[in-house]
């Protein structure tokens, strides 16, 4: 679709431009310029008006306007002339004048577009960029330094450990207060022992039958002998 319309446009731009090249030519040879001239006119007319539209689009100023509407006055006036409103074979004194100044007038138009000053190229203020800044590294504390140890004072001051005290002798397993009741008890399981099996008990099955510790089987043993 875009395309189609892009040839449908060009199309008409070639068939009025045609008709606007003619219409020129017409009004400049009416006007007394004969062969190659009239045929120039058109083609200055032209160029005078796509130069000032270039500049227009460049940068819109008054000097482009100015010109533009120059060329298409120009342009539209010969199409209306040639259509019926003025007399071709008795053209006024006027359009003789106009059309024999506009050679000059055209190319004064064309030097001011050429050397007009460029536009400035549009530098927007970008704002620097920051500058990368390191990352943040969290930085472990600063160690606490430990208190000195207390200066050890001379060996000579140090005052002399008391003399370790010897242990207490064991006291003798018949030394040991055993019940008498307990006693008595032991006595039957020792004779019920020496019925059965016809020897002593020893301490160890006696410390087994009563459920004492060894000491105090040992103290109650030492009873019965």
């Amino acid at each position: 679709m875009r395309r189609a319309l892009y040839h449908l446009v060009l199309v008409q731009a070639v068939i009025s431009g045609a008709l606007s090249f003619s219409h020129l030519h017409d009004l400049a040879q009416a006007a007394g310029q004969t062969g190659w001239k009239a045929w120039a006119y058109p083609v200055s007319v032209d160029l005078l008006m796509v130069a000032a539209w270039r500049r227009l689009r460049a940068r819109r100023s008054w000097l482009a306007w100015c010109w533009f509407l120059i060329a298409l006055v120009a342009s539209l006036g010969a199409n209306v002339a040639t259509a019926g409103f003025l007399d071709m074979d008795n053209p006024p004194a006027l359009l003789r004048l106009g059309v024999a100044g506009w050679p000059a007038l055209a190319f004064l138009g064309g030097t001011l577009l050429a050397h007009a000053p460029e536009p400035p190229p549009d530098q927007t203020d970008v704002p620097p960029e920051p500058e990368a800044s390191a990352p943040d590294v969290e930085r472990a504390p600063a160690p606490t330094p430990e208190p000195e140890p207390p200066a050890v004072p001379p060996a000579a001051d140090t005052p002399a450990l008391p003399a370790a005290t010897p242990a207490a002798p064991a006291e003798p397993a018949s030394a040991m207060p055993v019940p008498p009741a307990l006693v008595a008890h032991a006595r039957k399981v020792a004779d019920d022992h020496h019925a059965r099996t016809g020897s002593r008990i020893d301490t160890d099955t006696l410390r087994a039958r009563l459920g004492v510790p060894a000491p105090m089987a040992a103290a109650i043993a030492a009873q019965l002998t």
